[in-house]
């Protein structure tokens, strides 16, 4: 008699669940595969791809792009990624076609995309937004190549690992910047545009915010640190609800902050801040 015990195989889900549980919730799979599209006889979706990049991502260990699939072996694939998914059909391969296909897409188009089904499925308030931006440091060299054709579609054209201002403090390393503008309850991401390394805010703050409020038609108040302030910016912000700090390099600023009585400030609820009001 054959044990039965031979056909059981025991696989694990972890904490992965929880998240392909909110993925499914949120719809991203349909999200995706509706903007990149689907092609006859794929196994494993575009959708399923990016799933499966994020469950990668959030384990307690994650795989660089060639150990992708034994990231998945012994993992419950069937119900963390979809039915008929197995760990050998997201090799690097694979993942690599998704990857062009995002890209072809546009990051930043499939990003507001998601972004908005979320944002809809869970109700995030959007009342008031903030922007701002990280570097993010790399190793290597980077050795830039000639200048691409003008012609390129902006969101397709490639950016440039470059030295730049480093948030992380690390001026030897090369990076890239992430611009994001996220909810103000909250902190949850609605807008992401990935910038050359030596990408100035000052000059790309507002052009982001505008396109913001295109994709969400946005009325709500934008917030943004004093790389917002300039006068270039003001202009280009009439018809827009914005506030922003007026950086201390400014004479009239300094001023101000002078003719502040000590007695006048008052202790924040966030520590390590004060107020003072001043009505004229």
């Amino acid at each position: 008699m054959k044990n039965p015990l031979e056909a059981i195989e025991i696989v694990n889900l972890d904490h992965l669940g929880i998240v392909a549980g909110v993925i499914d919730e949120m719809e991203l799979v349909e999200e995706v595969n509706k903007k990149v599209g689907l092609r006859a006889k794929e196994a494993v979706s575009p959708g399923q791809v990016m799933k499966a990049m994020i469950l990668n991502g959030l384990g307690f260990l994650s795989a660089p792009l060639y150990l992708f699939e034994n990231f998945f072996v012994g993992k419950a694939t069937e119900h963390l990624i979809g039915e008929g998914v197995i760990a050998e059909q997201l090799n690097d391969d694979r993942i690599g076609r998704a990857l062009d296909k995002y890209y072809e897409v546009g990051t930043t188009n499939l990003f507001t995309a998601i972004a908005l089904k979320a944002a809809q499925k869970f109700q995030v308030e959007k009342e008031s937004v903030h922007l701002d931006s990280s570097s993010i440091s790399v190793e290597g060299e980077y050795k830039s190549k000639e200048e691409e054709n003008q012609e390129i579609e902006e969101e397709m054209k490639a950016i440039k690992i470059v030295h730049g201002y480093s948030r992380d403090k690390r001026p030897d390393l090369k990076q890239f910047i992430i611009d994001m503008v996220v909810s103000g309850d909250g902190d949850v991401p609605l807008y992401l545009k990935i910038d050359d390394g030596n990408a100035d805010d000052k000059s790309v703050f507002v052009e982001r915010l505008k396109e913001f409020k295109k994709q969400w038609t946005f009325e709500g108040i934008c917030v943004a640190d004093s790389a917002l302030y300039t006068a270039e910016n003001i202009g280009a912000m009439a018809g827009m609800k914005w506030i922003t700090r007026v950086p201390l390099s400014i004479k009239e600023a300094q001023n101000k902050i002078v003719e502040i009585e000590e007695e006048e400030w008052e202790q924040s609820q966030i520590k390590g801040y004060r107020i003072a009001t001043k009505i004229k």
